[in-house]
Order: structure tokens, then C-alpha cells, then sequence
């Protein structure tokens, strides 16, 4: 069975054939625009490039925001424009096939824990490291979506009291300080303090401070930019901060670190993996999570969102089985 996986984050929407095994047999790219009707759009778009070359039989949503419990509409994003949107009715209508909503993090884990590294874990958390920060706790195998559907939003838990502003309408939440694009805004605030530390990012920052983004600061770290290796320790830090509050809580065995960010995990794992070791309550006299990357990179959004697609579409052939 044949389905599409549609990845709907902050700046792009990225769509992908995946298989019954979980491989992705071909993609399609937009950018994520500010109107709700603009999205949808670009949505049917890259389904309907992908469907004039695969036969598909429906179609998975990976959302960064508030799903319902009937996973067919979207209650919240801090950074996509629905809000109470019917979005698999409306998607549905324009291409003609069944549609399913999940959250981007839990789509994540669940490819993950099919086919990737939260196989088997019985009480695993996976931290999908974006623009912002999806979370997903899965016990037993099963996704916790708490009490209305809309657990786990760990990105928008308050470290800093005070701190950046979020476009959730907080301020100091995880995410403002530990994202791709948090990265990018710590590295402007550390070449302003830094000045004349930097070659590589103080180029880019000279044609277009604003520019700076993520990726850039991970590339730059690659090639010892010393403000862009600063810039990763801080992630490192407040990765391990916001991991340790999660040990607390939820004591889980394992964590995997998805979304872009993680891609370069070698550039900040080991001394977030060191601090957090020293943060946790209890520590030396408890056992710890252990921290790896996620296997699937950056299509298990797709991956998860195209599986449970199948998942229904296999559900609702055999209601209708006599």
C-alpha cells in the first residue's frame, strides 16, 4: 500500500511516497506561506505532482500544531495560520482521496518506533529539533496524547522566565532557546558581544544580520567559525536543560533527537549528553535515558504521517469488507 506523508512545518512543507517498509520513493518541496488558503495550496500542489507519477490510495498530514482527537482538524499552531480549521475536509474535497492529521512529532515517533530508533523502547521520548520543538512520549508503543489530544507540547515549556518572546504568545519558552531558529538568534546576539571573534558568520551578519540562520551557524561551526561553535554550546546547554526537566517528569528509557537540527548532532550531542547527565534530580543514583539520534532524519514526519494514513485506509477497507 502506497501513501503520501506531507511534513507541514514553519517555513517549508515537504511530501513524500513511502512504502509499506517505510522507504520514501520520491518527494516535493513548497514553502510554507502566511494565509491558510495559500498553505493549502501549496498542499495539494505537492500532492498532485507527487500523484501524476505514484498511484496513492490517501494521504497523511504531519502538522506542527494542535490536532484534534478525530485527527481531521487543527486546533492551534504557533506557526502555520489554521486555527479550528477543518483542514482534512477541505484537503480531502480538492484531491479526492481520504486524509489524516497527526501532530509532526508524534508522526515522528511513530515512524521512528516502526521502523527506526525507538524500536522496541517501552516508554520512549522522541524531541524533534526544528524552527521550533515537536515532542512526543510514547508508552508501550502507543503515542500519550493526554486528556484532549494535544499532549506533548514540551517546546513551549517556560525555562526562562522573562526570556525571548514565542510566537505561542509566551515568553522563555524551550524552544526560543533550543530550535534551528533559535539557533540563529543566539549567534546574532553572540557576534554583537563577540565582535571581531567571527569571520564567517560576521560576513554573512555584514550583508544581512537577519539572514543568519540555523544552518548557517551549523556550517560555520563545521568549518570553526569560533562565535558559531559558541552558538552550539549554548544549544547544547539549553538542550540539557529542557531534558532534564523531562527525565524528571516522565523518567523515560530513551530519547531520540529528530527534525534538522539534530542532522548535526555531532557539533552538540556529547556535552549536552554531559550536562544533562549532572542536571537530572538524582543524579549518580538513578538510571538515566539514553540520548541517540533518530534514524530517519528528516523524513520521519513523513514517514509516521504516511504510515498512519495506510493505517486508516487498511482500517476502513476491512469495515467494509463483508
Amino acid at each position: 500500500m502506497i501513501t503520501i506523508g506531507v511534513d507541514i512545518g514553519g517555513t517549508s512543507v515537504r511530501a513524500g511516497v513511502v512504502d509499506a517498509h517505510g522507504s520514501v520513493l520520491d518527494t516535493a518541496r513548497g514553502s510554507t506561506p502566511p494565509g491558510e488558503i495559500e498553505l493549502e495550496d501549496v498542499i495539494c500542489a505537492v500532492v498532485g505532482e507527487l500523484r501524476s507519477r505514484h498511484r496513492v490510495c490517501a494521504v497523511g498530514l504531519a502538522v506542527a500544531g494542535f490536532v484534534g482527537a478525530d485527527r481531521q482538524s487543527v486546533m492551534f499552531a504557533p506557526h502555520l495560520p489554521w486555527r479550528d480549521a477543518r483542514v482534512a475536509d477541505r484537503i480531502t474535497a480538492r484531491i479526492g482521496l481520504p486524509v489524516v492529521l497527526e501532530h509532526d512529532a508524534n508522526a515522528a515517533a511513530i515512524a521512528e518506533h516502526r521502523f527506526g530508533a525507538l524500536r522496541g523502547a517501552r516508554v520512549g521520548l522522541l524531541v524533534a529539533l526544528g524552527t521550533g520543538i515537536g515532542a512526543a512520549l510514547l508508552l508501550d508503543g502507543e503515542v500519550f496524547r493526554g486528556a484532549h489530544g494535544v499532549a506533548l507540547e514540551l517546546g513551549h515549556v517556560r525555562l526562562v522566565p522573562g526570556g525571548r518572546p514565542c510566537e505561542c504568545g509566551k515568553s522563555g519558552c524551550w524552544e526560543r532557546y533550543c530550535s534551528g531558529t533559535a539557533l540563529g538568534a543566539t549567534a546574532i546576539g553572540l557576534l554583537a558581544r563577540h565582535k571581531g571573534r567571527s569571520t564567517i558568520l560576521a560576513r554573512e551578519a555584514e550583508r544581512d544580520p537577519g539572514a543568519i540562520t540555523g544552518r548557517m551557524v551549523a556550517a560555520a561551526a563545521r568549518d570553526g567559525d569560533p562565535v558559531a561553535r559558541l552558538a552550539m554550546s549554548e544549544l547544547a546547554k539549553w538542550l540539557a536543560e529542557g531534558l532534564a526537566l523531562i527525565a524528571d517528569a516522565f523518567d523515560p528509557e530513551l530519547v531520540v533527537l529528530g527534525g534538522g537540527v539534530s542532522e548535526s548532532a555531532p557539533l552538540f550531542l556529547d556535552e549536552a549528553r554531559e550536562r544533562f547527565q549532572t542536571l537530572v534530580t538524582g543524579a549518580g543514583h538513578r538510571p538515566l535515558a539514553r540520548l541517540r539520534t533518530a534514524h530517519l532524519g528528516d523524513d520521519a514526519g513523513m514517514v509516521g504521517a504516511a504510515t498512519l494514513a495506510a493505517s486508516l485506509t487498511h482500517a476502513r477497507s476491512r469495515e467494509i469488507t463483508p
